[in-house]
């Protein structure tokens, strides 16, 4: 029996949630933000910070190294050197300033679709073009067609590829194998990998994440590792985030880059929060998946009894929902806002993951049981909503 109380439902309206900026009546379950209370040891690292009064300039700490390295290496059994290790303020940030260091205007960024929505904006926005290589569903999972994935990357303006992994928002883990193929395709042609792995820590009882550098040198050597406890403890509002490069060649660039826009210096609680989160938040996120898995299985369960015109994916990690629609009226176009509007009930359209993606949601079930249950019953309610609006 867990000693943390996932169930409290804690309100956090009027806290400047982003996720919770809605009206009154609606029920978000759609932004990458868990509705539970962080591990009490972060709280109370934090508390102590606090109560030292005093929020100067604040620099990176021999601390937080170790306490990365460590992580990886107990957790992950992946052991990182200090001297790769590169704070900064977020994965998205990060990936954004290496947009600019790593490729030139109007070169092409390769993408496995469906995928993290605010990729298409780190691309776009920087002037560079997206490039979509659609991911193979098959049973409920997602597979790559390597044959596909070497045409794009043989594509002489391809110049970097963001890899996911694990995988949002199908939840796959990507394998051993698979990781040294796209390796070995990357080098071929001379093509830089950014591997965001922010939810590394968030894998289903009983899979094991390998991190994309720890599979051949050629990884290792050809590639970026955006990481950060935020996903995994609920802190993406601190801020604190780290890349890791075992080129020293690529890492210079990367550390150029990152010190050039600013997104290289912790803020007075960043250091703290992490820190305290990877040396002492184990027994807390162990618990946590546990809980995760439960509503996991719930939520499977619902959809499997009581909505079985929808699929859901069979995931690896995350605590994102990703389900087919596409059996729906009009191949499940624009479920999710219809939902909203019919319900409350405020899930992600697959659409702003990639062509791919059109006709899924996206579900977060990172949050109490009974407020995943009113969001599936909400849900149930949407779907036969729709199939009655839009039957032929």
């Amino acid at each position: 029996m867990s000693s943390y109380n996932f169930d409290e439902i804690i309100s956090r309206r009027g806290t400047g949630s982003e996720k919770w900026d809605v009206a009154e009546n609606e029920l978000p379950m759609w932004v990458a933000d868990m509705d539970f209370r962080t591990a009490p040891e972060i709280i109370e690292a934090l508390e102590r910070r606090v109560q030292h009064g005093i929020f100067g300039y604040t620099g990176v700490t021999p601390d937080w190294y170790a306490a990365y390295q460590n992580w990886w290496k107990t957790q992950h059994g992946f052991e990182i050197r200090k001297e790769w290790l590169i704070f900064t303020t977020g994965v998205v940030p990060a990936i954004s300033s290496l947009m600019r260091r790593l490729s030139l205007p109007a070169e092409k960024v390769l993408i496995q679709t469906p995928v993290y929505n605010i990729f298409f904006n780190s691309i776009v926005n920087n002037g560079r073009v997206p490039l979509e290589s659609p991911l193979t569903p098959k049973n409920g999972r997602y597979e790559i067609d390597f044959g596909q994935l070497e045409h794009d990357l043989a594509d002489p303006q391809t110049t970097l590829m963001l890899l996911c992994n694990p995988q949002n928002p199908g939840g796959r883990v990507w394998r051993a194998n698979e990781l040294c193929e796209i390796a070995r395709l990357a080098k071929k042609y001379g093509v830089t990998v950014i591997s965001d792995e922010i939810h590394c820590d968030l894998t289903r009882p009983g899979v094991q994440y390998i991190p994309f550098a720890a599979v051949s040198d050629e990884a290792a050597q050809s590639s970026v590792t955006c990481i950060s406890p935020s996903k995994a403890f609920n802190l993406a509002g601190l801020h604190s985030a780290a890349v890791f490069v075992p080129n020293g060649n690529l890492r210079n660039r990367v550390s150029r880059g990152l010190n050039n826009d600013e997104v290289a210096e912790p803020n007075a609680f960043a250091i703290y929060g992490a820190v305290a989160a990877l040396k002492e938040g184990g027994p807390w996120l162990s618990a946590l998946r546990e809980y995760l898995e439960q509503n996991y299985r719930t939520a499977r369960r619902f959809i499997r009894e009581n909505l079985p015109q929808l699929q859901p994916f069979d995931e690896d990690a995350t605590y994102l929902l990703w389900t087919d629609a596409r059996k729906l009226p009009r191949n499940g176009t624009g479920l999710a806002p219809f939902i909203r509007k019919e319900t409350g009930l405020y899930i992600s359209g697959g659409s702003q993951y990639g062509k791919a993606g059109e006709g899924f949601v996206r579900l977060n079930f990172a949050c109490p049981a009974a407020r995943l249950t009113d969001g599936l019953n909400r849900l149930a309610a949407g779907v036969k909503a729709y199939e009655k609006t839009y039957a032929k």
